[in-house]
């Protein structure tokens, strides 16, 4: 009988890194979103401020949300 090849994907150092970066790079910009729209600095036009504000309260905690996630994922691995 013919062995099987492991199809599973092993990622070297670099590609952990890059993976890692841009990761981190998605949570910056989400909380930087999040963060403008509740201080009212980033608006969307036709959308009354109170919907904005809680657009990036939903945003901010979802991504606070998705950190921990990633976090006790890794470690539980």
């Amino acid at each position: 009988m013919a062995k099987r090849k492991n199809n599973s994907k092993k990622t070297n150092g670099l590609a952990s890194l890059w993976s890692f970066i841009a990761w981190l790079t998605g949570v910056l910009v989400s909380l930087a979103v999040g963060f403008g729209m509740i201080g009212s600095v980033l608006t969307v036009p036709y959308i009354p401020n109170v919907i904005s504000v809680v657009a990036g309260w939903i945003v901010v905690i979802l991504t606070i949300l998705g950190v921990l996630l990633a976090l006790i994922d890794k470690m539980s691995k």
